[in-house]
């Protein structure tokens, strides 16, 4: 099992910035592929960015492509969202998910966390 918890949702001002944070304990995080997935109020849930085992390749989702970063530091177990120029479309709850994998994929993640909340105001 792996539990991913994450921190660092609020509110902002469209324009501002946040870092989500996702901590990971269990299992070998370095074994983990790791992303951030976001649902906002009466839509699915939407692939925002991932990052591969060592933290050298990753994808985005490109409507946060030159906005938003995504890292990981494996000795301290956790990946990060750094977000900038925010949105008020950005407004949604973002989850941490892990896969299990060698490949950049985060198809039917194995793991999931809670979510934190993102608010964009105008």
């Amino acid at each position: 099992q792996v539990q991913l918890v994450e921190s660092g949702g609020g509110l902002v001002q469209a324009g501002g910035s946040l870092r989500l944070s996702c901590a990971a304990s269990g299992r070998t995080f370095s074994d983990y592929v790791m992303a951030w997935f976001r649902q906002a109020p009466g839509k699915e849930r939407e692939f925002v960015a991932m990052i591969g085992r060592s933290g050298t390749n990753f994808a985005m989702r490109n409507s946060v492509k030159g906005r938003f970063t995504i890292s990981r530091d494996n000795a301290k177990n956790s990946v990060y969202l750094q977000m900038n120029s925010l949105k008020p479309e950005d407004t949604a709850v973002y989850y941490c998910a892990a896969k299990f994998t060698a490949a950049l994929t985060i198809n039917n993640p194995d793991y999931w966390g809670q979510g934190t909340q993102v608010t964009v105001s105008s």
